[in-house]
């Protein structure tokens, strides 16, 4: 497999066609010649045995929410890479991740099937909210990575193709912020998010990508309407992953800032011209995108550097609003991030807000509350 290509499987039996596809793109090979360090002096180095070569695999767990939601990495997918590997004699294999600020990692391993996956492979899981964090230069910009990242010889990447509330799109590069800190994932918002994202792709490299192409919702990170496509796809470069995550969800790479930012930064190539599609199995579903729902009521939002789990809360609260017809009847915007701390205001939701004159607490309030809450205020404090 080349830098310019992606290599797409359709099915069902999720976990035998990820197999084969490690298979079809020679995930063994990959690691192998990553691991073979260039001969210096006219001397010939060797690489470590198999069993000694330290894998990473970073699935998408923002919630303890089911794959089938549409917000997280199927364990399948996951569950045939690792039998692929082990079969290839690598058994040193670490799964590494943090779900977003507000939910706790173990809760998603535990109810999204890591737990159990874990202890049928022997492998290791990694909450990356329990980590330790280290400073790094990130291409002139200082950022806290967890101390995991460190230790990975090879880090297979495997996220899930959806859709982002304030990004437009996640998939291979937003994933790598399941590996840093939650103090510096609420940084990030205050950076404005695409920068940092671009930045934290020079110093978090990822060596492989597996994508959950299968159900991804294409509006909402944490899931909740998902769009079957029953695809798990392989590439090398998240760059032109993330470009071509942008044609499948209807969005132009101009949409995403941190697309073009990372191109820059050497991580990769946007070049949709140079891509080249391998359909290895399988018959290749039409892709057509739905409409976005977000657009129809990010109008009611006055968002000012808000952490993800607050903002992804929010949008679906008034998405139920607006098809019960009562989104117009909201006489204000809803303020809500970081941005809004200390401030007064009229309407605001979590705990950044609490001055507010109405604030919906909580870091963040679930969707439930905000729908609650916002509904209240729309039937009686207007």
């Amino acid at each position: 497999m080349n830098k310019n290509e992606i290599w797409r499987s359709y099915g069902t039996d999720y976990r035998e066609m990820t197999r084969r596809l490690m298979a079809q793109t020679d995930l063994a090979g990959h690691i192998l010649a990553k691991i073979n360090v260039p001969a210096t002096a006219g001397e010939s180095v060797q690489p470590p045995s198999c069993d000694k070569i330290r894998i990473g695999i970073k699935p998408n767990l923002v919630t303890p929410s089911p794959a089938e939601f549409g917000g997280t990495t199927h364990p399948e997918v996951v569950a045939g890479i690792i039998e692929y590997l082990q079969e290839k004699g690598f058994t040193d294999i670490s799964i590494a991740e943090g779900s977003w600020v507000g939910d706790k990692t173990s809760e998603a391993f535990e109810y999204c099937g890591y737990r159990s996956l874990a202890e049928k492979y022997n492998v290791r899981l990694i909450d990356t909210q329990k980590d330790s964090a280290v400073s790094v230069d990130a291409a002139g910009v200082k950022l806290s990575i967890c101390g995991c990242v460190e230790d990975f010889d090879f880090l297979i990447n495997v996220p899930v193709l959806k859709g982002h509330c304030q990004t437009h799109i996640t998939c291979a590069l937003k994933n790598m912020k399941g590996l840093i800190p939650n103090r510096e994932k609420r940084r990030f918002h205050t950076m404005g998010l695409h920068k940092p994202i671009a930045h934290l792709n020079t110093c978090i490299r990822q060596d492989f990508i597996v994508i959950d192409h299968i159900c991804g919702d294409p509006d909402f990170e944490e899931g909740g309407n998902p769009l079957v496509r029953n695809c798990v796809m392989a590439a090398l470069d998240p760059v032109l992953v993330d470009a071509f995550t942008c044609s499948l969800l209807n969005y132009e790479v101009k949409d995403v800032p941190y697309i073009r930012m990372a191109e820059a930064l050497g991580v990769g190539s946007a070049d949709l011209s140079s891509l080249r599609l391998i359909t290895c199995e399988g018959e290749a579903a039409e892709d057509t995108p739905r409409e976005h729902r977000l657009l129809s009521v990010s109008y009611a939002v006055d968002e000012s550097d808000s952490c993800s789990a607050c903002y992804g809360m929010l949008i679906p609260a008034l998405d139920r609003l607006r098809e019960e017809g009562l989104l117009d009847r909201l006489d204000t915007t809803v303020s809500i991030g970081q941005g809004h701390q200390g401030k007064k205001g009229i309407l605001g939701v979590g705990k950044c807000t609490r001055k507010f004159d109405f604030s919906i607490r909580g870091c963040p309030p679930d969707e439930e509350e905000i729908y609650q809450g916002l509904k209240d205020y729309i039937l009686n404090h207007r």
